[in-house]
């Protein structure tokens, strides 16, 4: 009977010759949050310094479960989907590498072309290696995920769409509204997986166990699949929702071996079960009784890697200037924060003006538009419409989709609207509220009711 209520994608084989020997594993599906950085770009980048993330109502969702037997698979292969765009399958062998190495995963080719998911690939490799660290008797198998993103993730969104759109194009193609699919979707895949191959009372999401080596792996895997590692705050958003967060010691991942690697296998266990020193404080870290947040996509997502950089070459060139600097925004970045949480609502204009005056003096100061002459006309023009406290320039500014606090009501959404579209007509650009909003939840599972039609 309970094969019976498996999505057809994912039914079980019954147990035979051929059939792998292990436990059935149940078909899961987890959720994982994007983010807004709303106060804290750059400042976030040091341990001296805190920034406050919200997550929001724009999820990550990813399906894992058993393949069939009989679609063509062979028995080590991981094979993901992201149904909602063209040609977007992925297909991974592994093995286990040698002197602790854990598990490696390759790319296998699929038809005439292959081009790579670093982010899907790599998550692969660093969660596998911990389910065979901490199941090292039971085989793998395989496995199938399924991903689908919540529209909000994307500029050009089909107007027919349910809650996930298809699109017309490969996943490459897609524009992005920034609001941090790459953390949810390597932290959706963790925690999908993890609740897919370990048994509950090895892993469970909903724990506060469960969440913290959610987060190291993610962290880990995310890192590594950038190439770079950052601050930490999208997957902690992820994970835990709205959060005031203070970064890791970089040393800490900087230091682990590639997955392949000897001592690769150790050394993530020990990471992934409290090797991190973040700090993360989530508890009345949402939206106030009557305000709410908005996002304004401005279509046309920022490469942040040269902003950045050239904001640290200027911390760098005047470290002086540039530490005082900070010391300012982040007094005027806390003092946002508790008007935020403790009101009055009616003082929040005044605190985020402050916050925005300073965001402006690192951007002149370092050379990097962070809140850019077009940004600052938008959101002097929103703010100024009756109900709407202000909004800025997230994260690590640019023309990625802008954050808005507004009253929490429907007269004030319609005034919004209103504005942007005669802000769209007279300066001939495409700017649109996102139906996204702000959310505390973090990572949760799923009910498989909610992918319909899609598994």
């Amino acid at each position: 009977a309970e094969e019976a209520n498996e999505p057809a994608l994912f039914r079980l084989p019954r147990l035979g010759k051929g059939a792998p020997m292990h436990p059935q594993r149940p078909t899961v599906a987890v959720s994982a949050p994007g983010k807004v950085l709303l106060t804290g770009g750059y400042l976030v980048l040091d341990r001296q310094h805190t920034g406050l993330v919200l997550g929001l109502s724009a999820r990550i969702n990813v399906v894992a479960g058993e393949i069939t037997s009989g679609q063509g698979v062979q028995l080590s292969e991981m094979v993901v989907d992201s149904p909602q765009f063209l040609n977007a399958q992925w297909r991974y062998g592994y093995h286990l590498a040698p002197e602790g190495g854990g598990i490696k995963v390759t790319q296998l080719q699929v038809g005439s072309k292959i081009w790579r998911n670093n982010f899907v690939e790599t998550t692969l490799s660093y969660v596998l290696t911990y389910v065979n660290h901490v199941l090292p008797r039971q085989a793998i198998g395989s496995a199938r995920l399924i991903i689908l993103a919540d529209n909000d993730y994307y500029s050009e969104t089909p107007d027919t769409a349910g809650r996930f759109a298809r699109f017309a194009v490969p996943l490459t193609e897609a524009h992005k509204t920034g609001l941090g699919s790459s953390a949810a979707l390597v932290t959706a895949i963790v925690a999908a997986l993890l609740s897919h191959y370990l048994p509950e009372d090895g892993f469970d999401v909903s724990s506060a166990k469960g969440r913290a080596t959610l987060h190291n792996i993610a962290q880990a895997a995310h890192c590594a699949a950038q190439a770079k590692v950052g601050s930490g705050f999208d997957v902690a958003a992820a994970v835990y929702g709205s959060c005031a967060y203070r970064r890791f010691s970089p040393e800490l991942l900087s230091r682990l071996p590639e997955a392949g690697a000897a001592g690769f296998s150790k050394a993530l266990a020990a990471v992934a079960d409290g090797g991190l020193d973040n700090e993360i404080a989530s508890e009345g870290m949402g939206m106030p009784v009557g305000v709410t947040l908005h996002m304004c996509d401005v279509d046309g997502g920022t490469q942040t890697v040269g902003m950045a950089n050239k904001v640290l070459a200027w911390r760098g060139r005047d470290p002086d200037g540039c530490s005082e600097l900070w010391e300012r925004l982040q007094g005027a970045n806390d003092a946002f924060a508790h008007r935020l949480r403790h009101g009055p609502s009616n003082m929040l204009p005044d605190a985020i003006h402050a916050v925005r005056a300073l965001v402006r003096e690192m951007g002149r100061l370092s050379d990097v538009p962070i809140e850019p002459e077009r940004q600052t006309e938008l959101l002097d023009a929103v703010s100024a419409v009756d109900g709407v406290y202000g909004g800025v320039v997230p994260g690590a500014g640019g023309y990625d989709a802008l954050a808005l606090l507004a009253r929490d009501d429907d007269a004030t959404r319609r005034r919004l609207v209103a504005r942007l579209s005669q802000w769209a007509e007279e300066k001939g650009s495409r700017v649109r509220l996102l139906a996204v909003r702000g959310e505390t939840d973090g990572v949760r599972q799923e009910d498989l009711d909610v992918y319909s039609g899609w598994l």
